[in-house]
């Protein structure tokens, strides 16, 4: 990759490298030419965070559901392992909601 964006850069690195040109836009003193090159660096580092969190989130999520693709929920400060599993099925009373619904 250009721009100084080593291509196995970690995700924590990413974020400070975003903050970093985030100051320096905000200090106004850069020039225009400099002003866009950081700017169009900050679009791509945006956009490989977002790969990063949207391949992470799938991860989760296979990781997550059971073998019907329902999702199980599992307390972190449980130490059990017992795991509970959503279900959406029609037999609840307002089956109008077909949404997952998340555990949060």
């Amino acid at each position: 990759m250009s721009d100084n964006i080593p291509p196995t850069q970690d995700f924590a690195a990413t974020v400070l490298q975003l903050e970093t040109i985030v100051e320096r836009l905000e200090s106004g003193e850069l020039s225009l030419e400099d002003a866009l090159t950081a700017f169009e660096q900050g679009v791509r580092l945006t956009r490989d965070a977002q790969q990063r969190l949207d391949s992470a989130e799938l991860k989760v999520r296979a990781l997550s559901e059971d073998q019907d693709g329902k999702l199980k929920v599992t307390s972190f400060a449980s130490n059990s392992g017992m795991t509970n599993t959503l279900d959406n099925s029609s037999d609840s009373e307002d089956s109008s909601d077909n949404e997952e619904t998340p555990p949060w």
